[in-house]
């Protein structure tokens, strides 16, 4: 892989609960998982259902993986994925597990590790530890997780707490901003300080403004606030993202049509799907 080679690839993009069946087939049921490449380091975000493809996909690579494991928070559906990751299995694997929404008084071993605890999952968490290390930091600190790589994070507005990041990488940057939800009056400027000028805003879009109103206190946000919000920091491609289980492939396909009319470089994510800063490039 080339060092300027700089791209997202979506191996979840489903919210609350994976979904399967013939209306979800080409957007995708798994939840939440992202691969980002920065050249020649490899950027996790999320481990929901969609963390056992990429695992597969880098097992059959067949070299150790190193890579950095970025937790928005540890929602169920955003971890469930976490003991199916087949570089855990691999003694030669070295791989940081990165938090910023817990606070002093829980760790993330102690989430994961009761997620992975009898009677609820056969294979205790210690026998995975043995390739990982635990990196705390609070939201709204910026870090550099490899050399020349930055990445900038803000707590975001979900109960229990959610990290939003920012990777700026060779001059250009992709933001992740899940799950959080978008103030009924005005909007979130922290928020949009975080993403100001990016190429690429990935963001939380459970909902419709019409859906939003009985939502309200969830945690989640709209897809016409993720076009409301991009307007107002100048990023360049909104990309709508963490479907509500209930969208079908037809409920998707038109969304995507209403907010390509209204900005014409707003994309919506599926799985399989490789986003550079450019816009899309390939399913």
């Amino acid at each position: 892989m080339s060092d300027d080679s700089f791209f997202v690839r979506f191996w979840g993009v489903r919210g609350s609960i994976a979904t399967t069946g013939a209306n979800t087939l080409r957007y995708g049921g798994n939840t939440t998982c992202l691969e980002m490449r920065c050249g020649p380091h490899l950027l996790i975000f999320d481990a929901g259902t969609g963390i056992r493809l990429l695992g597969d996909a880098l097992e059959d690579g067949g070299d150790p993986v190193t890579a950095d494991l970025f937790f928005t928070h540890t929602h169920i559906d955003h971890v469930v994925g976490f003991p199916f990751f087949a570089p855990f299995h691999d003694k030669r694997s070295r791989i940081s597990l990165w938090e910023g929404h817990l606070g002093p008084d829980l760790t993330l071993g102690q989430v994961l590790g009761s997620l992975m605890a009898a009677p609820l999952f056969p294979v205790p968490l210690r026998g995975l530890e043995r390739c990982m290390d635990y990196r705390k930091f609070t939201g709204g600190q910026v870090l550099e997780p490899r050399p020349g790589l930055i990445v900038r994070t803000c707590p975001l507005n979900h109960p229990n707490g959610a990290t939003g990041y920012r990777v700026d990488y060779q001059g250009r940057s992709i933001c992740l901003i899940t799950d959080t939800e978008h103030p009924v009056e005005g909007r979130d400027e922290t928020i949009a300080d975080l993403v100001r000028g990016a190429d690429v805003m990935i963001y939380d879009a459970s909902y419709s403004d019409a859906e939003y109103a009985d939502h309200v206190g969830w945690g989640h946000s709209t897809w016409e606030e993720a076009l409301r919000l991009a307007d107002h920091a100048g990023v360049r491609h909104p990309v709508i993202f963490h479907h509500c289980p209930e969208r079908t492939d037809l409920d998707l396909d038109a969304i995507a049509a209403q907010a390509r009319a209204r900005h014409p470089g707003a994309l919506v994510a599926r799985e399989g799907q490789v986003i550079t800063p450019d816009g899309e490039l390939v399913r």
